[in-house]
């Protein structure tokens, strides 16, 4: 089984291109979306990040409200290394059960997306990093619609993150998303072909 690393950093097309990929044939693990899972109302991790992040997270319902503990972490670097001190071997775990059971599956490639795939240490969970890239302006553009308080808080995450020039350094394969989508289906498509064929 193959399993191809997408990352790159907020805004940049990860889900476009694991959306293509899909149409390809991969099978997608969204790092997100299995967070989301683990933070469920009651979980233990439900239980430890209110415990640190106090009450003000949660919803009426009981969820963990994400924009508020966004707004939270990405204003401050202590709060945000205690998030993915908690998060990120809870998901690392969730990413690991879910390869292996494709793996039992007999799925033949399978596609991570994870934004902090580099910067959380996770490349032993995949065979391949492809990094996906945009300049500043139209990832604001994709992202904001122009809208300015938006346009404060994309950047803000941006700056959490680990910039492109240093990812560059960890990646197989980069990935050009200024253009149009047809162009990146055809780039996705001729690096689908070069790691398909020899697997």
């Amino acid at each position: 089984m193959l399993i191809i690393g997408i990352t790159g950093n907020i805004g940049s097309g990860k889900s476009t291109v694991c959306h293509i990929l899909s149409r390809l044939g991969a099978v997608i693990i969204d790092a997100d979306k299995l967070g989301h899972d683990i933070y469920r109302p009651y979980s233990s991790t439900w239980q430890e990040l209110i415990k640190f992040f106090g009450r003000t997270i949660v919803k009426e319902n009981d969820e963990i409200d994400r924009q508020k503990l966004g707004e939270i972490v990405f204003s401050c670097p202590a709060s945000l290394a205690m998030l993915n001190r908690i998060m990120h071997p809870q998901i690392y775990k969730a990413a690991q059960q879910r390869i292996s059971s494709y793996r039992i599956q007999q799925v033949q490639t399978v596609a991570l997306e994870a934004t902090l795939l580099i910067e959380a240490g996770w490349q032993d969970l995949v065979d391949t990093t492809w990094l996906v890239v945009t300049s500043r302006d139209k990832m604001l553009q994709r992202l904001s619609n122009n809208n300015l308080n938006l346009k404060s808080t994309i950047l803000a995450r941006l700056k959490a993150q680990m910039p492109v020039n240093e990812k560059i350094k960890y990646a197989d394969e980069l990935i050009n998303n200024d253009g149009d989508v047809s162009q990146l289906e055809a780039k996705i498509q001729e690096l689908w072909q070069g790691v398909t064929s020899v697997t």
